[in-house]
């Protein structure tokens, strides 16, 4: 079985009835640990992770004929899979107080069979929580993913300027927050 992954294959795939489930396991098999990453870092947990990631692979099946391959598949993805973790974490948010979720979050994190960080690790994901949600994602994406952002742009639909001001503020807080526990 040949191994590589070419877009423009697999977009071909996808515009034909016969072969759209070839070429969409195609995409779940390029995507879903990258795609699963960017999304453990938004909610932390293992388990809401996978629940997203599915999400995320079964709204993009259900509209994958409204993709028109104006950008690529994987910023269709992402777009798609922030969503769902804004809604997730709306919907969090909405139950519980905000310092229930925070301190949710860190019990999560630390009694995940998954997570074995050091304790720098779970600092650096306490401080990240502290962010407001679009700059948290700005920063997964830039620094975790190391995406372009220009990529970035797209899959928020803002200026470039805007996300290399929100990385840094991001950036900036994050400092200052590590700096006291230390």
């Amino acid at each position: 079985m040949n191994n590589t992954y070419n877009e423009e294959e697999v977009l071909k795939l996808l515009q034909n009835e016969n072969t759209q489930r070839q070429g969409f396991e195609k995409v779940v098999a390029q995507y879903s640990e990258q795609l699963y990453w960017q999304i453990r870092r938004m909610v932390l947990s293992h388990e809401d992770a996978n629940d997203l990631l599915q999400n995320t692979f079964i709204k993009a099946w259900m509209n994958i004929d409204y993709f028109r391959g104006e950008a690529k598949l994987s910023t269709w993805l992402y777009r798609i899979a922030l969503n769902e973790c804004l809604t997730f974490l709306n919907k969090q948010r909405n139950t519980v107080s905000i310092d229930d979720v925070d301190a949710m979050v860190v019990q999560k994190l630390e009694s995940d069979s998954y997570f074995s960080g050091d304790n720098a690790q779970k600092l650096l994901q306490q401080a990240l929580r502290t962010l407001p949600e679009k700059q948290r994602m700005v920063f997964n994406l830039k620094y975790f993913q190391e995406m372009k952002y220009e990529e970035m742009s797209q899959i928020f639909g803002t200026t470039v300027g805007a996300l290399k001001a929100s990385y840094h503020h991001a950036v900036k807080k994050i400092e200052k927050l590590l700096e006291k526990e230390v």
